[in-house]
């Protein structure tokens, strides 16, 4: 067995693999680290990280967008987001918000392809779009009645 990883060399091995907020790789660091080093040090190795520009919150905002948007309503987006202790500017959540009926149509088209018959349908076919994180107007307009009508 080889030394251990030093704390810059297990946060870019991290990095690497794929994009971090500072409060995540905060958190990974501090349980990694254990009593060996302080808070303070990881701070400073976070801003020595962002300085170099290996750590960008903007950047971990953008690639979860990417790889969530599709699949997942703003109300989950953003809860995820929070979590990593970050949160989406101005124009990039009216962006969310003005594609949210058109990507929640394409997640239901993908799932259930017709629109739901009968209302144990429809509650199941709400559930699931709910589940996803879209909102209640969003659901409503993707599993009523008129939804053949809307998208046609």
């Amino acid at each position: 067995m080889g030394q251990p990883l030093s704390l810059k060399a297990r946060a870019l091995r991290w990095l690497a693999n794929r994009e971090h907020s500072s409060h995540e790789l905060r958190d990974k660091l501090l349980r990694a680290a254990g009593a060996e080093h302080t808070p303070a040090e990881v701070d400073e190795l976070l801003e020595q990280l962002t300085a170099q520009g290996h750590l960008s919150n903007e950047r971990f905002v953008e690639s979860r967008l990417h790889a969530r948007s599709a699949r997942f309503g703003n109300r989950r987006i953003e809860q995820e987001l929070r979590q990593h202790g970050v949160a989406l500017d101005v124009d990039t959540m009216a962006q969310l918000r003005a594609s949210e009926l058109a990507r929640a149509r394409e997640v239901w088209r993908k799932k259930f392809g017709a629109a739901p018959r009968e209302p144990s349908a429809r509650a199941r076919q709400a559930r699931f779009l709910a589940a996803r994180g879209f909102s209640a107007e969003v659901v409503h307009r993707i599993v009523s009645i008129d939804h053949e009508i809307e998208s046609n």
